[in-house]
Formats: structure tokens, sequence, C-alpha cells
């Protein structure tokens, strides 16, 4: 089913062409909120209120970018919006301890990517959490460029950008990666 056709079918509710759409996007999206959330439970929930949006949605895609830029945009949307929510219920659990109304046991969620080997977890989990440390949008390109394979000018559609831009946020991001790793190393 071509692309065209695919959306004619999903804004006339065909039921078979959203299954289509899961089934062959579910992967890019988890993906996707995996490398952002950086927990596999969390990142299936959230992959799932993606296609929710998808399916409400849908009859409001104008069709201006790829239906696969539109779901990675919803998908980075999503799981920035369950980061930011988890920051704030993060905050009150904490402030809620200090003023002894609540459990202070904050445990941090680490994370293991299961396409890493098991001897390389420890590193990675210090790549991953060095990662989680960059500002916003240069982890969202680092992302999209490395773990998704996406071009640049894919990484530009998505974020609304230009190409130049995508670069200067690569570099940045590598550059802050860089410092980070350096600081664990020593």
């Amino acid at each position: 089913m071509n692309q065209e056709n695919l959306i004619l079918q999903l804004k006339a509710g065909n039921e078979l062409a959203f299954r289509h759409l899961v089934e062959s996007s579910q992967d890019m999206v988890y993906n996707t909120v995996l490398g952002i959330i950086q927990d596999e439970q969390e990142a299936e929930d959230v992959s799932q209120e993606v296609f929710i949006q998808v399916y409400r949605s849908i009859r409001d895609f104008r069709g201006e970018a790829k239906l696969s830029t539109w779901l990675y945009r919803i998908a980075i949307t999503k799981a920035l919006d369950w980061q930011r929510k988890k920051k704030l219920r993060r905050g009150i659990h904490t402030l809620a301890a200090w003023v002894g109304l609540g459990d202070s046991s904050n445990e941090p969620v680490h994370f293991h990517h299961p396409g890493i080997q098991l001897e390389h977890k420890e590193k990675a989990a210090a790549v991953f959490k060095a990662i989680q440390s960059l500002p916003e949008n240069q982890r969202i390109c680092f992302l999209l460029l490395k773990t998704e394979g996406l071009s640049y000018e894919e990484v530009a559609e998505i974020l609304q950008v230009s190409i130049k831009a995508v670069e200067s946020l690569m570099h940045r991001a590598r550059e802050n990666l860089r410092r980070k790793l350096a600081k664990i190393r020593h």
C-alpha cells in the first residue's frame, strides 16, 4: 500500500490500514521513545499513547510532510511530555518527603537497552546517562541521527529546522558527550 492510499484509508477509519501502520512503524516509534525515556516498560506505554494520538488526529494530517516524519514528531513530543511529567512528579515526591508527607525513596531507574551485550552494559549505561544529560534539542538530534539512522535532511524536517541547524546541534552534542565521557574515564 503506497503512502497516499494508506493516508486516505487511515482518514476513512479503515481498521486494517491502521493495523498496517502500527505493524510497520511500531519498532521505529518504540525505539525513538526508548531512546528518550530509557525505560522499557514506560516506552511501551508511551508508544501506545503515540498510536492512540495518531488514531485520534489522523484526519488533521495535512500531508505536508511524510507520514513517518509526522509519527516521529508525535513520538518525540509524547516522550518529552512524559519526561517533563516525570520530573514534576519526582519533584513533588521529593518535596512531600522533605516535609514528612511521603516516601523519600526515589531510586533512579537503571536503563539497559535490549540491543546491548551484557559485557558492555556498564559502559552503555554511562553513555546513555551522558546522552540523557544533553540539552533536549541536542539529545533528540543525536538520537534521531545515531540510533534511528535518519539523514540530516530527515532530522531537519522532523525538528522543523535547517540542515545547518542539525549539523550545529550534532556538533555540539558530540562535543558535550566527549566532555562528559572524558570525566567518567578519569
